[in-house]
């Protein structure tokens, strides 16, 4: 009977993993299902593979030879095979593969499966593809079974599953194939139950036993694992010798779960270094040793392999039968055995064992387990280990969870020399670790793919010092043929030396030479002494390089003393055996180490050098040259050397005279005299004795130390603390350190009284308890001299450690009160942390937060400490902000509640930021594409992931494995880091770092850093640089496909560039090529076109050059008589803007000297009393509402409310019940939400509301300032979240904008008095000055003199200036001369004259051109003058009004009554002064006129333009002025202004979309465009004066320069570009430096605080708000309330927060008050 076993049928759980290709020239073969196992047939070498699925049959080179498909299957776990569609439940089910065995004698192959209850079959083992046997409808015959709760195999209720079972192969007699033929009741006796968590890792059968490798639980309620090995006999009828024998690895069993095993046997020295250790009996090299790697429940984190002998565990398994058979189960007085699986009671020692009936299978107690101590312990996990033994020596390959397979050398301390080749991407080495036949070669399982690698790579070191570096013993340095190989790939291996075994770490090195070094002046032959190769000369053939005898030494220059030349030892003149370097001397150059002591550097010289004292020279020793003169060398003494030694005293002190005694030695062979002189410096000195005769130095080692007391000792304490050999004295007189016979007064027995000059921190906390360091004078010699430190009469503690003598203490201080010293405040402050930046951050910690708040930077950076929620956050920087680092949150709730950020102040101040900040989920990464890249690095890499948005900053780092393998004792942290090119929440782009050399592709990980966490980017792999080869083609032609080849194992991919088209021309040679990638460059070569030869070249170069020569010809005669005359007329229209240029600078210097002289009479009396400012109440009223539909006829300008008497008290107090009601926040808030909702409620009702809501809040600015910030922020969340942030506060369409305008002007009315309000008002005068200087029509509004182009009189109108004498009526004879122009209409020279004869009075209460009349009198008699009368000319239907040259008025003396003129002839419409309207032509002229005389009715406005600039020039200083009045650096900044910048900075933090560019903007149209365009628009807004419209069109070209200048839009100019922007183009880009300084300035102010900016604006309503009518404006703002009422009624009802104040009963009782209102009262 033949039978055949199945070793293991439980299997194990196989983690899913992903391994990447391999890189490089291994073989490789990848799976597309998850691979479960692979075993090798020994006789052929070929592989099969269960994987998920599928089974594969590979060639050894990993071939697909034959594949078959095995699921997916129809199954389900409660239906019994066949599987039909009686079956319901049945669905598509993967089949894992749970077993494969190769029985090579009947030359098939098992296999067994997860589906069908786990049914095996038989295959072909040529041809797995041919299935040999397979029956589903044997019922429990062909299970197996598995631990594993997601793999589906043959385990229920009501199937009797083996622990182990022996099947049968074949049919014989009643048996079929997989029947169980061994019916044993001990293993049998109980079905298979999970509880024991059964984990099979290994089976084996040696000298007729076979063993199985497991872990499992004891059955009970402890879930922790324990390793056992079973053994039972192979021919065992009733497994009645199953035995379990408990392993230990590591005495207190730490490592407790076996992962992977292997049994080989261990060679001689590692069976030598077992049996000397003692631990594991006696151990021969051809023992069976079993290595099994552990990982650890108490420690996940690390892992160990433990060894047993074979032997070992079989003597202990015959201990523990033994003590069951003849000692009833006892061992040393201890139960050693007990029965598994079983629940029966007899106790052991009532039967004999072995019977059938007596519990079994047997297994030891812990107490009794076989213990080995790790050989190895790793951090990770061990997944897989296979041994081999080489040079007699066992190497383990290890297996680890990171995808590597270590190389261990087991030795008596296992050390882990390397890894195998292939690429290492962090994935699962499965335990299928296997070698080929020859073992030179190694299968590594993975995942999805099997790789075959060399157990060693020797070939790829070059040289023996990186070879025996390597230590693996494997390899070896083959010194003859200079290469690393295996032995036996050595030739001469078995010779002595030939061969150098890396571990020995050994080369061959040149001990010494004969003789050890030359002289450069001598010629000798070399000999060499080696190390490691005497037994070697015999056999081969050296030769050394070397340089000749005859040219020895080299001609090289001695620039030191000596120079190595290199010795190079070849065998047959070409491999090298050693290398070392060979020393050529110099004597006389010796001295130069020591000119001081030139002899006794010559003869202790490494070079045994003879000094000659004669003639002062040091030269080769030689033994025939003798006398008293010549000093030989000395290695040790130096004594016969002439010196000079021993001087006396060694310390000298600076300043004083003190005469220096020395001794000398050897002296007597100089008969002359010699010369002692000294050179030194402030800290140390030499003395030099020179041989008079011949100036040379005699050897002196006369070394003294000159010393300054003063140095380093500023005061007395400083003095009295140097050491007493100095004799240094602090000196009254002179207040310094001297030495004592250098102070001619007597020493002060105590110090001057200690000075403070400094004390670090300047501010403390109130509470105290922090360090503070004094810093001064004269205080004290030692740490005990410090009696007592107070500070405002409070003691500190000393710090007596930090002690510094005299300069500096440091105490603990506890005081609550400042005090001054020496001028040095202390300070104490209560520090007041107000909020955080970010609010929010990743749970990995990481952050950069942001304290903000009052004085925070009290105390120093050592005494502050920051928490957030308890967790700690290092300080980074201390200051007016503080920042630091929030570490790693260690809560259970993610995201956490808003936690308290905690700042302490040394020991006993702490300040709370209450729910200032959360820790959130970390951010996940997705996916990321794409997943490889170049070393030369530059591919985009995008990562989708979420929480992108929390990270402050994301860099992609390639890390290389670290090393542990190099010979660098010192590891350095290299890494290639690239910040993130883009960033937001969900998606994250890099570019690939660049990796240099010399780190290999396979050796790197990538990892993202995002903040404080990292995670490594799997499956990343960086790829060789590619490398091109030469263009097989350089020669193109029209057609032709240029093709570019690479040397690379992988893919590239051209990106095509289209649309592109080269030309080349006939004479180019070539054009370059060049391939990009990322950031590395590759030029591939260069082509160029074939040459065409189908025409002779004789006749093309003819018929080419003769017509391009005619052409040219004709060009050139033609462009210098076209150049000649444009040359003529550029010189005209030159000379022609010359004068014209020369024209308008006379007339500007002109303009502008008249306009100082005349403005000076204007201001020389100019002082704030004269410049009519508006009163505060006028001021809002026409900023608020003049600009209303209703202008100056406005209620609340006029204050006219029709309120019937009776019912003025009612209203009266219904009135303050509604403004009670508006100051309720959420009143107002909703009040101002449910306006706005209105589709009826208009931009304008919008202003006009937010002008009332100021009038009547005015009382209470804080409270309106709060309003305008609570609607400020919702408006800016809705143009962030509407992606528009540029458009806010553009224009004043909500109440918000409204409000912050008419906020602006409440705050700045001040600084217009005190600082803008003049240059303004000088521009204003000066501009109406200008204009009037020239003719204006009075009816087309256009003006000669203007800087707006649409207001420039069209026509040259010629006038003359004339100065009246004018007399008012009845106001005295003064006669007051005044200037008009002789084109002025009537109406025109009333105004000015008006101007200048009440010039000390506003505007208002000046009469009014209607209401006075005009006469002149030439003589005696006088003619009243008007605008239009029965004298007025007419021209067809047109009349013109009349002017002074119309009455040929000249200077005399005018009289102007005060009494209203009637003149009905005004009313006609038709009427003109200067220019008729251009669109009216003259209905009279001839229709047969000339065209020219047609065209010339039309003027021609253009040639006025010039004039623009004129007016432009002259005010130029005017602009300039008022514009550094507002924008100046100089200026004083309102602190409305800084307080409000500021918010808009901190609201351009909150929000990530808001850029530098969009902070501008709204800074912009918050101020200059909201408030300083208006103003300078409207001066009647700000002063008592009359704007006319030709001054109002001049004003607009000034706003909007103002308005560009604030702009960061840079305006391109053209031809066709508007006059206005034309004007100005020249000074704009000063303006806008001015205002981005201005801005800048702001921004580095001290900031306003809340407190500040409220005591201000309380000071503002204090002041004014009596003044404003508010009682009309309430009223008003009612009667919006009553136009909706019911929505707003509706509205409050819907808030809570307006129900718990009961605000809709008080809006409906003020209602019923007011109009006596239905309410549900």
């Amino acid at each position: 009977l033949s039978r055949w076993w199945a070793w293991q049928f439980a299997l194990v759980t196989l983690a899913t993993t992903y391994l990447t290709p391999s890189q490089g020239k291994n073989v490789e073969f990848p799976s597309d299902t998850l691979i479960n196992n692979v075993v090798v047939h020994p006789r052929t070498g070929r592989l099969y593979v269960g994987a998920v699925n599928s089974l594969y049959q590979l060639s050894p080179d990993l071939g697909l030879e034959s594949r078959t498909e095995t699921g997916p299957k129809r199954d389900n776990r409660q239906c019994t095979p066949p599987v039909t569609d009686a079956c319901e439940e049945a669905v598509d089910t993967d089949n894992h593969n749970k077993l494969l065995l190769v029985h090579e004698a009947k030359d098939v192959l098992v296999v067994c499966g997860s589906v069908f209850r786990g049914i095996c079959s038989l295959r072909n083992l040529s041809n797995v593809e041919q299935l040999l046997y397979f029956s589903d409808t044997k019922g429990e015959k062909s299970y197996v079974a598995s631990a594993e709760e997601r793999v589906s195999v043959g385990y229920g209720s009501h199937d009797s599953t083996k622990l182990i079972s022996t099947r049968i192969l074949q049919d014989y007699g009643d048996w079929v194939v997989f029947d169980s033929i061994i019916e044993a009741s001990a293993v049998q006796a109980n079905p298979f139950v999970l509880r024991y968590l059964h984990d099979f890792r290994f089976a084996f059968k040696d000298d007729g036993f076979v063993y199985f490798v497991f872990s499992r639980t004891l059955g009970v309620q402890d879930t922790k694992n324990f390793t056992f090995i079973s053994r039972m006999c192979e021919d065992d009828q009733g497994y009645f010798s199953y035995t379990e024998l408990q392993l230990n690895c590591s005495a207190e069993n730490k490592y407790n779960k076996a992962q992977a095993a292997y049994v080989a046997t261990p060679g001689n020295v590692l069976a030598q270094t077992m049996t000397k250790s003692g631990k594991y009996g006696q151990v021969s090299a051809s023992d069976k040793v079993l290595f099994v790697t552990f990982t650890s429940d108490e420690d996940p984190s690390t892992s160990a392999m433990c060894m047993y002998p074979v032997r070992s565990i079989n003597k202990r398994l015959m201990e523990i039968i033994e003590a069951c058979y003849s000692k009833n189960g006892v061992i040393n007085q201890s139960t050693a055995v007990y029965s598994p699986y079983s629940s029966k009671s007899e106790e052991l020692s009532k039967y004999k064992c072995g019977a059938e009936f007596l519990p079994s299978p047997l297994a030891s107690k812990a107490e009794f387990a076989l213990t080995a101590e790790p050989s190895l312990v790793r951090k990770g996990h061990l997944t897989a280990v296979a041994v081999a033994v080489e040079m007699r020596h066992a190497v383990a390959f290890l297996g680890t969870a990171t995808g590597e397979v270590l190389k261990v050398h087991l030795s008596a301390h296992p050390e882990v020399y390397g890894r195998a080749p292939g690429e290492v991407t962090g994935d699962k080495v499965n335990k299928n670790l296997l070698f080929d036949s020859s073992h030179r070669h190694l299968y590594i399982t993975t995942e999805k793919k099997i790789t075959k690698v060399p157990v060693q790579a020797c070939h790829l070191k070059t040289d023996c010092h990186s070879c025996v570096s390597m230590k693996d013993p494997y390899c070896g340095w083959c010194v003859l043929e200079g290469r690393c190989t295996r032995k036996q790939e050595c030739s001469r291996s078995m010779e002595q030396n030939t061969w150098l075994w890396s571990p020995d770490q050994q080369c061959v090195q040149i001990q010494s030479f004969n003789p050890p070094n030359l002289s450069c002046k001598k010629t000798q032959q070399v000999g060499k002494e080696r190390a490691v190769l005497e037994d070697v000369n015999q056999h081969a053939y050296f030769s050394e390089s070397f340089p000749s005898v005859v040219e020895s030494p080299p001609r090289a220059k001695f620039s030191s003393y000596y120079v190595s030349v290199p010795v190079k030892i070849l065998v047959n003149n070409q491999i090298e055996v050693t290398s070392g370097e060979y020393h050529f001397y110099n004597c006389a150059a010796t001295v130069r180490k020591n000119q001081n002591t030139p002899c006794i550097a010559c003869v202790t010289s490494e070079w045994g050098c003879q000094w000659n004292a004669r003639d002062h020279s040091c030269s080769d020793r030689d033994d025939g040259v003798g006398g008293d003169h010549i000093v030989k060398p000395q290695q040790v003494s130096r004594d016969s050397c002439p010196q000079f030694e021993s001087p006396e005293p060694l310390l000298i002190p600076v300043g004083f005279e003190i005469p220096i005694s020395f001794q000398g030695r050897n002296l007597d062979i100089y008969t002359v005299s010699y010369t002692a002189t000294d050179e030194y410096n402030r800290l140390w000195g030499l003395c030099f004795i020179w041989y008079r005769d011949t100036e040379r130095k005699i050897d002196s080692t006369l070394t003294v130390v000159l010393y300054n007391c003063s140095v380093g000792r500023e005061d007395c304490s400083l003095c009295k603390h140097a050491d007493a050999t100095y004799q240094c004295v602090w000196c009254a007189a002179s207040r310094t350190c001297v030495y004592q016979d250098l102070c001619p007064s007597p020493q002060p027995a105590q110090c001057p009284d200690p000075e403070i000059t400094d004390i670090i921190p300047r501010f403390g906390p109130l509470n105290g308890r922090i360090s503070v360091t004094i810093r001064g004078s004269n205080m004290g010699i030692k740490k005990e001299d410090i009696k007592k430190i107070t500070v405002a009469g409070v003691d500190c503690d000393h710090q007596a450690d930090r002690y510094s003598v005299s300069t500096s203490t440091q105490v603990d201080k506890n005081s609550p009160v400042y005090k001054q010293l020496n001028f040095i405040i202390l300070s104490f402050q209560d520090p007041k942390p107000v909020a955080v930046e970010p609010a929010k951050g990743p749970a990995a910690g990481g952050t950069i937060i942001t304290i903000k708040g009052e004085d925070l930077d009290t105390a120093t950076k050592d005494d502050v400490t920051v928490t957030v929620g308890g967790f700690p956050c290092e300080v980074l920087s201390f200051g007016k902000r503080i920042t630091c680092t929030t570490g790693k949150y260690r809560g259970q709730k993610v995201p956490s509640d808003p936690l308290t950020v905690t700042v302490n102040y040394g020991r006993n101040t702490t300040k709370d930021v209450p729910a200032a900040y959360q820790y959130s989920d970390n951010p996940k990464i997705i996916d990321y594409n794409p997943k490889a890249s170049f070393l030369c690095g530059g591919r985009r890499i995008v990562v989708v992931g979420s929480g992108f948005d929390l990270i402050q900053r994301a860099t992609m780092k390639v890390l290389p494995f670290p090393d542990e393998f190099s010979q660098n004792t010192t590891p350095v942290e290299v890494s290639f880091v690239q910040e993130a090119l883009s960033k937001n929440d969900t998606v994250l782009q890099f570019e690939s770092p660049e990796v240099k050399s010399p780190y290999d592709s396979q050796s790197l990980r990538t990892v993202l850093y995002l903040d404080n966490m990292n995670e490594e980017l799997k499956g990343f792999d960086y790829h060789p640089d590619p490398t091109f080869n030469d263009l097989a083609k350089n020669v193109i032609t029209e057609t032709s496909i240029i093709i570019v080849t690479h040397v690379s194992i992988y893919q590239i991919h051209f990106k095509i560039v289209k649309d592109f088209i080269l030309m080349f021309s006939h004479w180019i040679i070539s054009v370059s090529l060049q391939v990009k990638f990322g950031h590395g460059e590759w030029l591939v070569g260069s082509v160029y076109y074939a040459r065409k030869d189908d025409i002779p070249l004789a006749i093309i170069i003819p018929a080419v050059i003769i017509p391009m020569l005619l052409f040219i010809a004709v060009s050139v005669y033609c462009y210098r008589r076209k150049s000649q005359q444009a040359e003529r007329e550029y010189e005209k229209v030159k000379h022609q803007l010359e004068n014209l240029e020369e024209s308008v600078r006379d007339r500007c210097k002109k303009e502008f000297t008249d306009l100082m002289i005349e403005m000076e009479d204007h201001t020389s009396d100019l002082s704030e009393a004269r410049i009519p400012f508006l009163d505060y109440k006028t001021y809002t009223d026409r900023n608020f509402f003049l600009p209303s539909k209703d202008g100056a006829n406005d209620t609340m300008i006029t204050r006219e409310i029709q309120i019937p008497e009776a019912r003025k008290a009612i209203v009266a107090q219904a009135l303050n019940q509604f403004s009670n009601l508006l100051n309720s926040k959420p009143f107002l808030i909703n009040f101002i939400r449910t306006l706005e909702s209105r589709p009826d409620f208009n931009a304008r009702s919008r202003g006009y509301f937010a002008s009332l809501l100021t009038v009547a809040l005015h009382g209470k600015l804080e409270y309106y300032t709060d309003i305008m910030r609570t609607l400020l922020l919702e408006l800016m969340d809705e143009h962030v979240q509407n992606k528009n942030p540029k458009l806010m506060l553009r224009r004043s369409e909500t109440v918000v904008e409204r409000m912050l305008c008419n906020w602006m002007s409440i705050c700045l009315y001040q600084f217009l008095r005190d600082t803008a309000g003049e240059p303004l008002y000088k521009l204003f005068k000066a501009l109406k000055h200008q204009v009037e200087k020239g003719p204006v029509d009075a009816k087309m509004k256009k003006a000669k003199y203007t800087l707006n182009d649409t207001g420039l009189l069209g026509d040259d109108v010629e006038y003359s200036v004339l100065t009246l004498q004018v007399l008012v009526h009845g106001e005295g004879p003064d006669v007051t001369p005044v200037k008009v122009l002789n084109c002025d209409t009537i109406s025109q020279v009333k105004e000015k004259i008006i101007d200048q004869v009440y010039r000390n009075l506003p505007y208002s209460q000046r009469p009014k051109v209607e209401n006075v009349a005009l006469e002149w009198r030439p003589g005696s008699t006088g003619q009243i003058l008007s605008d239009l009368d029965l004298t007025s000319q007419k021209e067809g239907r047109w009349k013109r009004l009349n002017t002074l040259a119309h009455y040929n008025v000249s200077s005399f003396h005018q009289h102007q009554d005060s009494h209203e003129e009637k003149n009905s002839l005004l009313e006609d419409d038709n009427t003109f002064h200067l220019v008729r309207p251009a669109d009216e032509i003259d209905e009279v002229k001839s229709k047969r006129g000339s065209m020219k005389d047609k065209a010339m009715t039309k003027a021609i406005t253009e040639i006025y333009l010039t004039r623009l600039l004129s007016v432009k020039g002259t005010l130029q200083q005017f602009v300039d002025d008022f514009f550094r009045s507002v924008l100046g650096s100089s200026s004083v900044v309102p602190p409305a202004v800084k307080y409000f910048f500021d918010f808009l900075d901190e609201q351009a933090l909150r929000h990530d979309n808001v850029d530098e560019e969009t902070l501008h903007i709204w800074k912009t149209n918050s101020l200059p465009s909201r408030f300083w365009v208006n103003i300078l628009r409207n001066p009647h807004f700000m002063f008592d004066v009359h704007v006319t419209e030709v001054v109002d069109a001049s004003l607009h070209v000034i706003a909007q320069t103002f308005m560009d200048a604030c702009t960061k839009t840079e305006h391109k100019l053209s031809r066709e570009s508007p006059s206005n922007k034309l004007l100005y183009a020249k000074e704009i880009s000063t303006y806008k430096k001015m205002v981005d300084d201005y801005y800048k300035g702001i921004r580095q102010m001290v900031p306003v605080s809340d407190q500040d900016m409220n005591t201000h604006l309380a000071e503002v309503s204090r002041q004014h708000t009596d003044k404003l009518n508010t009682q009309v404006a309430l009223h008003q703002l009612y009667q919006y309330a009553s136009k909706y009422y019911d929505v707003i009624i509706q509205s409050l009802d819907e808030d809570p927060a307006a129900q718990n104040k009961q605000l809709t009963l008080r809006l409906q009782q003020i209602a019923a008050a007011l109009e006596n209102k239905v309410t549900d009262l």
